[in-house]
């Protein structure tokens, strides 16, 4: 068949579940933009500046199952999109950049945009891919996918040559690769292990992360049968329901009120699911784990890097905590620890009353304000004091309703990551916290929010 590379995108966008893409069209991606309009399924969004498209399609990625994509042209489009795809890097979001090449087939050299986006695109990706010929456009596409929910997810970037748009090619049938590697299983030794490890300690600590965002009931089902307290990463914000009487704080450490510290230190042994102890997850490193310590992760290489294992299971985290729970006694008990609990954050939110004035907005009443007028909202933050703010007054019960910029911590994210969220969610309320730093970067988004009739509330979080 007789095709342009840009309609095999298209359908391989659409046969991958894309719903939107978000970018600024040029000279050499322009045929790509003309195949998207004729799609009925994606909406080619149009930005501002290719920094908010790729914290737009990472607020797509965070609250829903279509991946974010990013459609940028050579050069600039590249360097302009890199902040918000270092984002997603270091905080494990899935994402496709396709990231429109210059022409392969004049043999000039000096083009327009021309440097190595390739090298600038590594290391803040998983996989840089390139279609040889035409024919390999589809199958790569697909695959880009694949390969960026695979595994601990991620960026993955698609260089397609100017000239494979711009030309007509005689094209076989397409059809995807084979899938990405699945999670890896469970070895039986390590969960029994694992298994022996919690029923015979005093008392367990339960961290969870971004990564276990997929345990679901079966997570609160772990933590009723061990009697387990549990601290999620600033990420890993809902992953476990934060009105249970279990759940106790995200973070640990120095960061945490006083009675997480207490509690934390009567523990003996810790269950670290889906997390890497990271500097800003950690407080700088300002904890120490209990005596033993279980760390489960899909990623082999965040173990030992940071905080020893006494046991490491390289595994899917929801896989994980599904296969542990029938193997863990039930000790039937945990009224204590909740009442410690329940008490400790009521003399939180006690002293934060405290602190209300007659002049000023103060974050307690914020908070309190934004839960009873948007009781489901998803939130949005930018780097600095506004995330850990909200991290510390909001109560979520579902992963994916906390977008933050975390482990890259790059101004600007909320505005542009509020807008993607909206698209992907019209039914939802959903509020970005923005600085007024970060708003003056990326607030004319909000240019964008009225051209496609996405509407978030923006409070704009002013110091003092």
């Amino acid at each position: 068949m007789n095709l342009r590379g840009s309609e095999l995108v298209v359908r391989a966008l659409e046969d991958a579940g894309a719903r939107w893409t978000f970018g600024i069209p040029g000279t050499h991606n322009i045929e790509l933009y003309d195949a998207l309009e004729r799609s009925e399924t994606i909406t080619a969004v149009l930005v501002t500046d290719e920094q908010g498209a790729s914290f737009m399609a990472d607020g797509v990625s965070r609250t829903s199952t279509s991946v974010g994509v990013v459609n940028v042209v050579p050069g600039a489009g590249i360097t302009h999109c890199l902040s918000g795809v270092a984002e997603a890097f270091m905080d494990a979001i899935p994402l496709v950049v396709l990231a429109c090449g210059i022409r392969t087939d004049t043999g000039k050299a000096y083009q327009l945009h021309d440097i190595d986006q390739a090298a600038l695109l590594r290391p803040v990706t998983k996989a840089v891919l390139t279609p040889a010929t035409p024919d390999d456009i589809y199958a790569i596409v697909r695959r880009a996918f694949d390969l960026a929910q695979a595994g601990t997810p991620g960026p993955v970037a698609v260089i397609i040559p100017a000239n494979f748009y711009m030309l007509t090619h005689e094209v076989a049938d397409y059809s995807p690769t084979a899938p990405a590697d699945a999670a890896p299983p469970t070895g039986t030794a390590s969960l029994s292990e694992a298994a022996r490890i919690v029923n015979g300690a005093t008392r367990v600590l339960l961290y969870v992360g971004h990564g276990a965002r997929h345990a679901g009931p079966a997570l609160v089902e772990l933590a009723e049968k061990l009697g387990a307290p549990v601290a999620t990463t600033i990420q890993g914000k809902g992953v476990f329901p934060e009105r249970h009487p279990l759940w106790m704080w995200n973070g640990l450490g120095a960061s945490a009120p006083g009675f997480v510290r207490t509690i934390a230190s009567g523990c003996d042994v810790m269950l670290a699911i889906g997390c890497r102890f990271s500097e800003v997850g950690t407080g700088s490193y300002g904890f120490a784990p209990p005596p033993v310590l279980v760390h489960v992760d899909i990623n082999p290489d965040v173990f030992n890097r940071n905080y020893p294992a006494t046991l490491a299971i390289e595994a899917d985290a929801g896989a994980f905590v599904a296969a542990l729970v029938p193997l863990v006694h039930d000790r039937e008990e945990w009224g204590a620890v909740a009442e410690h609990i329940a008490s400790g954050l009521r003399d939180v939110k006690d002293a934060w009353r405290r602190e209300r004035s007659q002049d000023r907005v103060t974050p307690g009443v914020l908070f309190e304000t934004l839960h009873r007028l948007a009781p489901e909202a998803i939130y949005t933050t930018d780097s600095g004091n506004g995330t850990f703010l909200a991290m510390e007054h909001l109560r979520l019960n579902a992963p994916g309703r906390f977008l933050a910029p975390v482990d890259f911590s790059c101004m600007g994210y909320s505005v542009p990551a509020a807008v993607g969220a909206k698209l992907a969610n019209p039914g939802r309320d959903v509020v970005a916290l923005a600085g007024d730093g970060a708003l003056l970067m990326t607030g004319l988004e909000l240019l964008t929010a009225a051209s496609y009739g996405a509407a978030p509330v923006v409070c704009v979080l002013r110091d003092g």
